[in-house]
């Protein structure tokens, strides 16, 4: 079961709107679901808001130590209320993964993303669950900086809105701890298909 939602992003008003806070956009749509405000602990280094549910204490953690040093304010806060790290679930944006979809996966590689690096560095290990939310790739490797740290187009961010609200609906099945409903919940919360023109004349 899932103790520990994380959201990564970058603190300020600067970065708010940008692809590398989709995670924050995640976890404030989980409070917000939750009715839970999320406020600041200089211990955890975080935005921070807990709750009860079916008996068990639910995290939610948005670091705000800046991207690279997410594990800091993880570890804090994981290592304090003892909860493992295959009770953690973190939200963060994916390039490889279209705007408007998303996919749930556990374990793996950080892949280069600097947030999930530092939180493999402080847990110690991979074994953490990810919510992966699409934000597209520029295409060229140089742009990839640069890609994060812009907002995306209007109709992108209406599309990860989307995304966020279809896969909020797997979060009771994390809290349970019904990880393949979940995941199932996940891949198949597809974005609505475009309706085809209408004729013209009708």
């Amino acid at each position: 079961m899932i103790k520990l939602f994380v959201g990564l992003g970058n603190p300020g008003a600067e970065y708010e709107a940008t692809r590398h806070n989709a995670g924050f956009w995640w976890v404030d749509a989980l409070a917000q679901e939750l009715k839970l405000s999320l406020s600041y602990e200089k211990s955890y280094h975080g935005l921070v808001a807990r709750t009860t549910l079916h008996g068990q204490t639910i995290w939610l953690l948005e670091p705000q130590t800046f991207m690279n040093l997410s594990g800091k304010s993880v570890g804090a806060l994981a290592r304090f209320f003892k909860i493992a790290p295959e009770e953690i679930l973190v939200a963060h944006d994916e390039l490889d993964v279209v705007p408007g979809q998303a996919k749930l996966k556990f374990g793996g590689s950080h892949a280069g993303h600097n947030g999930l690096k530092d939180i493999h560095a402080q847990l110690g290990t991979g074994d953490y669950w990810r919510l992966r939310l699409g934000i597209g790739h520029p295409g060229v490797k140089a742009e990839v900086i640069n890609w994060v740290l812009k907002k995306p187009t209007p109709e992108q961010r209406t599309a990860m809105q989307d995304c966020i609200a279809r896969t909020l609906k797997a979060a009771p099945a994390m809290i349970a701890g019904e990880m393949d409903k979940a995941t199932l919940l996940v891949h198949t919360s597809k974005p609505p298909r475009p309706k085809p023109p209408r004729p013209e004349g009708v």
